[in-house]
């Protein structure tokens, strides 16, 4: 008989009962035990809340550190601002001396001399005393003091003009 039935018989052998394909409802409820994972079982059922506390420490924790770390480059700029306001104050005081030199008298005087002998004159000034008042000098009258004097006195005069009084950097000359 079975080799009559065949196809017939092994389709309805193979196809699951109705009461095989529905779940049960207890087989559909995980129990307490199977839903928890085994790192679940081993926890407390208030762990977040059992750390919260100890989290917030910690964190707090590193914000201080955070912000302490920052307070101290801010200081740290601070500092390196404090002294660049200090060098051009240093500057600044430098140059005002430097033009303080030149008196308005002597400037008068060397304005009515003749270019050849106050270029005389100004090759046996100290540096910044000459630069500071071929500065003070019309243009045209500290040129052609210039051009009387000697080259390279000249253009170191003319270099010092330009600085303001700085002295370049490596050059103890003054």
């Amino acid at each position: 008989m079975l080799g009559l039935a065949g196809p017939a018989a092994a389709q309805e052998a193979a196809k699951p009962s109705a009461e095989a394909a529905k779940p049960s409802a207890e087989a559909a409820k995980p129990s307490a035990e199977v839903a928890k994972s085994p790192a679940e079982a081993v926890r407390p059922p208030a762990y977040c809340a059992g750390i919260a506390d100890a989290a917030a420490d910690a964190r707090f924790a590193w914000q201080k550190e955070t912000l302490a770390d920052l307070e101290k480059q801010v200081e740290e700029r601070i500092r390196r601002l404090e002294a660049k306001r200090a060098e051009y104050e240093e500057w600044l005081a430098r140059r005002n001396a430097f033009l303080a030199k030149a008196d308005e008298a002597v400037v008068a005087i060397y304005t009515k001399m003749r270019p050849d002998a106050a270029a005389l004159q100004l090759a046996n000034m100290p540096d910044e005393a000459a630069a500071a008042l071929l500065t003070k000098l019309s243009a045209r009258a500290a040129s052609t003091i210039l051009s009387e004097m000697e080259a390279s006195r000249a253009a170191h005069l003319a270099r010092l003009m330009t600085t303001g009084g700085r002295k370049p950097k490596g050059d103890e000359k003054s």
